[in-house]
């Protein structure tokens, strides 16, 4: 199944999938064991600044085989595309989905750059997200002034064709230095206005309740990104701690099983809600 049509799918059942980052073989094992314990699928998310760690073809031959090998449902994806060299690198590559962010620029440019993205990857047979509004990154404040305007989503879909769109609801990138508050409101008149599957970028940080409410209310794809590299960092750190192993066959599983225990925490609260 397309990515599309399983997005579609979600949305049809008011249902979400997990799309959750990974940054090396550690963090890619410890997503796919939770995935395939739990019997559901998963999407698998490369950000640039990965892919220029580990390599797009080792990065995207290691995603394929692993699937393979946990026997998961999955699809990879990039995540934050800034450019049309780096998609139609990805896509070269057979990736299922890519996502091309030109949300910081003015609105018309941005839905300019998506249409080129959504002509270059639909040739692909491939799945496009983009971004409307102001989701801040690392180091921004979120503002309610960015936030997604239901007409303006329903102009940007229509003009561009886009398979998935990211909406700014309140959520950020990081963690939260405040409790975060998503607005539900919002984001179900622009479920109902528009005709895509919704993403929610910022996942990282927000309560369980909060995430299976914005399920309910239209959210079909939540990313995870933060928690996973945090959780993976401290499981080590502590393995790491007074501890004279250099053997990093030894080291590296503690924190593999912890991002396993995380991915299946997120899972069932996506499954469950």
């Amino acid at each position: 199944m397309k990515l599309r049509e399983k997005l579609l799918q979600l949305k049809a059942e008011k249902k979400a999938i997990l799309a959750a980052n990974f940054y090396n073989f550690e963090t890619l094992s410890g997503i796919l064991q939770a995935a395939s314990l739990l019997r559901t699928p998963v999407i698998l998310q490369l950000s640039e600044s990965s892919i220029r760690y580990l390599g797009l073809k080792v990065a995207t031959a290691m995603a394929r085989s692993a699937l393979r090998e946990y026997a998961v449902e999955g699809w990879l994806h990039l995540d934050h595309g800034s450019s049309v060299e780096t998609v139609r690198h990805c896509l070269d590559q057979g990736f299922d989905s890519v996502m091309i962010d030109a949300s910081e620029k003015p609105f018309d440019e941005n839905t300019g750059i998506t249409r080129e993205i959504v002509n270059l990857a639909h040739s692909y047979q491939a799945t496009v997200e983009a971004e409307l509004g102001f989701v801040a990154k690392l180091g921004q404040v979120q503002i309610r002034q960015g936030f997604t305007q239901p007409d303006d989503a329903v102009r940007f879909v229509d003009s561009t064709g886009i398979d998935a769109l990211a909406v700014a609801i309140g959520s950020s990138h990081g963690f939260y230095k405040q409790a975060p508050r998503l607005d539900m409101d919002l984001l179900a008149q622009i479920s109902r206005m528009t005709t895509v599957p919704l993403v929610l970028h910022g996942s990282s940080g927000i309560p369980d309740d909060m995430l299976q409410e914005a399920i309910r209310n239209g959210i079909c794809k939540i990313n995870l990104a933060t928690e996973i590299k945090n959780c993976f960092m401290i499981a080590l750190q502590q393995t790491l701690k007074d501890n004279t192993e250099i053997d990093l066959r030894l080291v590296f599983p503690q924190a593999t099983k912890a991002v396993t225990s995380l991915i299946v925490n997120k899972l069932t609260t996506i499954l469950e809600a």
